[in-house]
């Protein structure tokens, strides 16, 4: 804001003041009542000379109360550094922050090397297990590929649904023989039953060939605990079963599980204070045949659990100092966003009563109400942020804590990385508030704010579009496109198209028959590439660049102010200015604490007016401390 525009929003103010306020004895002007230096002269009477009146004293506190309003205003909206070379304010929140950051980190970083050893171990033990137990597994499926490589495991044929549990069986009850130490999960390490659920429907009766059928859609399960004994009586699960009674009606069998637990240790996660880890695996194997499709599908899940170790002594003290490290670390985490949380709803919780109480001195004063783009500028959407990382690390560090205590299974890993990656995630955007204050920096941070608006209307527009390519490409290309078979595997397909990936594997991977198919494949591709790789994202770019270019602007010939903006500007006293320090009530509790244990400052008070003239006085701060 310029000078003339700074002595032209003064003198407006003077003049709604001076509007609503009459003199007595009739003076003209304000000049009449000044003396040559400005001041009234509380001296000289007679007729020429008039005494200020009441209306006078309080046009002047009105002054003086404005002043104090714009330095109040200015003072909240400065950085740290300028708190504190107005009034001395320690950056406390920057510190809790940069805090904050350090421990977050470390333990995120803990908690990662831990979490992949977890996740690793069990995915390798699931590939040992398909091996051991899995009838026809093939290591070309343990590596993802794109397209597959072979097609999913499964069983065609009736004698190969009891074949693959046989092998399951004989696997189970001759795990010694595998290379890793799996044992039993009981104490004695005996053998434990295997269990075998058949889900059914109760009634399915199909007769093709003269197109009927009888059916009741109630699935009914039925479970059975195949011992080690029955099974080396029987020979083979198809004879077992048949002696228990059960038939297996493969029309009605919609799915079958085969259950059992094994327990081993993980050697390789110790280290110089860190014990092996203890795991007891549940193993599922699946037959999937809901399509009835004539192919079953096959899958095998294990589930880990961490269990109590009680293994060698040796590790017994190492591992209690290795246990009190963590717990620490996470009890600090804890308090440190427990007291970030309390300063950022405090600071939110001040700004919104500064807020009232500037819009009420605009209604007092100016007659008018403080503009909605005013009134935004007191809602501080980093605090929120930081709120909301502090929430997310609060929790997941509890968490982190019952998981390293063995209270958790495998589902609440990936819960607690979730909180703890999200937080740490925000903690670092929160760097770019202080970031902000250095005008370099801080360039992003507008370009991002000024290109908002029209980012959001432009894309609200390019996903209408997309849903509509996405939802005709899924309909008539799924069943021919292994990249459309899904809504969300179209959707992906296409947003890899509009960044330039696997272009020419797209248009090759086809599988129609149909000529018009095969055409309409080709124009739907070609036109939504050329859309949205030639229109939409260079217009979307183009959007950031005016965004860029109008904050260039704003930095060379000034940024527009908002009505808030332009009364705070009228303030010309520098931080360094002692008249931030003459109130002392928005003196923070712990710069108090430090006043009155420390030291005490001297600062000036604005003692009440008499006449026409207030006088400033000089106090100490510091009741019965020792001054210095």
């Amino acid at each position: 804001m310029s000078e003339p525009q700074k002595r032209n929003f003064g003198e407006e103010t003077r003049g709604n003041i001076l509007g609503h306020h009459s003199w007595s004895n009739g003076p003209d002007s304000e000049d009449e009542l000044t003396g040559e230096n400005g001041l009234l002269n509380e001296n000289e009477t007679g007729p020429s000379h008039y005494r200020p009146t009441l209306t006078q004293q309080t046009m002047r506190n009105m002054t003086f109360a404005e002043e104090k309003m714009r330095r109040k205003l200015k003072f909240f909206f400065m950085n740290p550094i300028e708190k504190w070379e107005a009034k001395r304010r320690l950056p406390y929140k920057f510190a809790v922050q940069v805090i904050k950051i350090i421990l977050v980190t470390l333990q995120l970083c803990l908690f990662a090397h831990n979490n992949y050893m977890h996740v690793n171990y069990s995915w390798d033990n699931r590939l040992s297990f398909s091996h051991l137990f899995l009838k026809g597994w093939d290591s070309i499926q343990e590596v993802p590929a794109y397209p597959p490589a072979a097609g999913p495991l499964a069983v065609y044929k009736q004698d190969q649904f009891y074949s693959t549990i046989d092998y399951a069986l004989d696997g189970y009850y001759n795990v010694s023989n595998a290379i890793g130490s799996y044992s039993y999960v009981t104490e004695d390490n005996s053998v434990v039953p295997v269990v075998l659920c058949l889900y059914q429907y109760k009634t399915a009766i199909i007769f093709g060939f003269n197109e009927s059928y009888v059916f009741d859609k109630e699935i009914v399960e039925r479970c059975i605990n195949i011992t080690h004994g029955f099974y080396n009586e029987y020979g083979t699960s198809k004879n077992l079963l048949t002696k228990q009674e059960i038939n297996v009606n493969f029309s009605a069998l919609v799915r079958a599980s085969l259950r059992f637990s094994l327990k081993t240790v993980n050697l390789k996660a110790a280290g110089p204070m860190t014990p092996p880890d203890c795991y007891k695996f549940d193993i599922n194997i699946g037959f999937d045949n809901r399509d009835f499709d004539g192919q079953m599908l096959l899958s095998l899940d294990a589930e880990p659990r961490r269990l109590q170790c009680k293994g060698d002594t040796r590790y017994i003290t190492n591992n209690r100092i290795e246990s009190t490290l963590r717990t620490l670390l996470n009890l600090l985490v804890i308090f440190i966003c427990s007291l970030s949380l309390g300063l950022c709803s405090r600071s939110i919780y001040r700004a919104q009563l500064l807020k009232f109480e500037t819009m009420n001195f605009f209604k007092k004063s100016y007659g008018k109400v403080l503009s909605i783009e005013g009134r935004l500028e007191f809602l501080n959407l980093w605090y929120i942020m930081i709120i909301v990382n502090d929430l997310l690390i609060m929790f997941g560090s509890a968490m982190k804590e019952q998981i390293e205590r063995k209270q958790f299974g495998s589902d609440h890993w990936n819960l607690c990385s979730i909180f703890l990656g999200t937080g740490n995630l925000l903690v670092w955007f929160g760097v770019l508030r202080y970031l902000g204050f250095f005008k370099t920096y801080n360039v992003v941070i507008l370009t991002l704010k000024k290109a908002a608006p029209e980012v959001a209307r432009f894309l609200i527009c390019a996903i209408l579009i997309y849903l509509g390519f996405t939802f005709c490409g899924w309909l008539i290309l799924g069943p021919y496109h292994i990249k459309f078979r899904s809504l969300s595997t179209t959707s992906e397909c296409l947003f890899a198209l509009i960044n330039g990936d696997e272009l020419f594997a797209t248009f090759s991977i086809t599988s129609f028959k149909s000529p018009m198919l095969w055409w309409y494949f080709r124009i739907y591709l070609y036109t939504f590439i050329s859309l949205y790789i030639y229109v939409i994202l260079s217009l979307f770019i183009s959007v950031i660049i005016d965004a860029y270019d109008t904050i260039k602007i704003y930095y060379r010939e000034g940024f527009p102010k908002n009505d808030l903006q332009t009364f705070i500007a009228a303030c010309t006293d520098d931080a360094s200015s002692s008249l931030y320090r003459a109130d002392d009530s928005d003196r923070s509790d712990l710069t108090e604490l430090l006043d009155r244990f420390c030291c005490c400052r001297k600062r000036a008070f604005y003692g009440s007016f008499s006449g026409s003239e207030f006088t400033t006085k000089t106090e100490q701060t510091c009741e019965g401390a020792i001054c210095v």
